[in-house]
Order: structure tokens, then sequence, then C-alpha cells
């Protein structure tokens, strides 16, 4: 019974349903905008634009974790810390320029599709991340580093087994933004020819199709809305286990 009144099982729920039964709502839609011969976007399943547009996120947000906790974690050991202003320069670039303009960028060289995205959304991505990275290490108490290196822990035992620990629940922190920010995003990757939830959403900006845009937007976000309240769960969870 706990779990039939959890909210966020419910969200799935209802983004599942939505998935399946939109491609069936012709008669819903047609009545709010009867004055569209199209009210239902039918091109592709709406499953199918889910899969890709996670799939994007997905890879992208991977990327862009590893490149910002890496380089987070490279910049405040001794011997990189005179690299920290240079990456945290180059992260802000990558956040402040437009994804449009990357795509515009990458899209000759690297043809139409995901690739020019996922570069695009990696770019967004990093900041958040690098940020949460440096905020977390560097909020770590002297004290606690010196005990653990007088219990005789090396520099990398230091950082898996006390540093990273306690920073994971401002790390997360980052890491969700970060999605997040990528799930949105990620609807214009379907201007360079990627399949995702914006695809619907785009095709009823450029044929004035209100329906369209409704439907894809509802999708998106409700998916930002369950992957932040997974993310807060997991949030909890870790900073239980740091105290």
């Amino acid at each position: 019974m706990k779990l039939l009144r959890d909210p966020l099982l419910w969200l799935i729920v209802v983004f599942l349903l939505l998935l399946v039964s939109l491609p069936h709502s012709q008669a819903l839609f047609g009545a709010l905008f009867p004055q569209l011969p199209r009210p239902v976007y039918q091109q592709e399943s709406f499953i199918a634009l889910a899969l890709a547009h996670f799939w994007l996120v997905g890879i992208s947000s991977v990327v862009a974790v590893a490149v910002g906790v890496g380089a987070g974690i490279a910049v405040t050991r001794p011997w990189g810390g005179e690299f920290r202003p240079l990456v945290e320069t180059l992260a802000a670039v990558g956040q402040t320029f437009p994804p449009v303009a990357v795509l515009a960028i990458a899209v000759p060289v690297m043809g139409f599709g995901q690739e020019p995205a996922i570069i695009a959304l990696i770019l967004y991505g990093v900041l958040p991340v690098l940020q949460a990275t440096l905020a977390g290490l560097g909020a770590i108490p002297q004290s606690v580093v010196s005990v653990a290196r007088g219990m005789g822990m090396s520099r990398g035992q230091q950082l898996r087994n006390v540093e990273l620990p306690l920073a994971a629940p401002v790390i997360l922190s980052g890491i969700r933004t970060s999605v997040i920010i990528n799930i949105g995003t990620a609807t214009i990757a379907s201007t360079v020819g990627a399949s995702t939830l914006g695809t619907p959403i785009i095709i009823g900006l450029s044929g004035f199709n209100t329906a369209y845009v409704i439907q894809g937007a509802v999708l998106v976000a409700l998916a930002a809305i369950i992957v932040d309240r997974v993310f807060e769960r997991l949030g909890q969870h870790l900073t239980r286990h740091a105290k």
C-alpha cells in the first residue's frame, strides 16, 4: 500500500500511459483543436521518440559527468591546481555557448543526426558537474584529510575512501542539474535530424500545430520531473549514509 502512495511511481505510470495513449487521442485533440486536420503526431511512435531522447541524454550525460568529475578531481590535486582557472573558464565557455550555435558549427563537419547533438549536450552539461565537484571536494575539512593521511592512506585511498564519499551528495546535485538541463536541451536536437521528444515540438512550431507542441512538451516536462525526483531520492540516500 505504501508503494501505491508513492508520487514518483504515479508519475512514471502517467508518463508510460501517455506514451501509449497519445497516438490514440485523436478525438480529444480533435475536439480541442478542430481547425487542425491532423491534431495528433503520428510520424513516429512516442515510445521510440522517448527511447531515442533518453539515449541521447544518457550518452551525453555520462560523458559530461566523466569529464566534469575527472577535471574537478584533477584540479583539486596538488599537481593540477595551477590548471584550475583554465578548466573553469573552458567549462564556463561551453555552458554559455548557445547549443544552437554548436549544432550550426558541428553539422557541416559531422553531418545531420545525433552526433552534433551529443557534442552540444556534453558542452552544456559539464559546467554544473565541475562546479559541484569543486564545491564538494573543497568543503571537506582539512582535519578529515589529515586524519586519513595519519592513518597511512595514500592519496588515492584518501580520494576513494574519504573525499569522494563525503563530497558525493554535492557532486550528485551537480549531476542532477546537468541531466535535467540536458533533458530540456535535447529537444533542439530534432532541428538537426535526431529523433527526440522535441520532434513533435519542432514540427509543431514550424507547421503552426499547437497540438503537436503540447504533446511533446508535456512528455519532456514529465520526463524531467521524474528524473529530478529520482535524483532527489538518491541524494537523500547518499546524505543519510554520509552522516
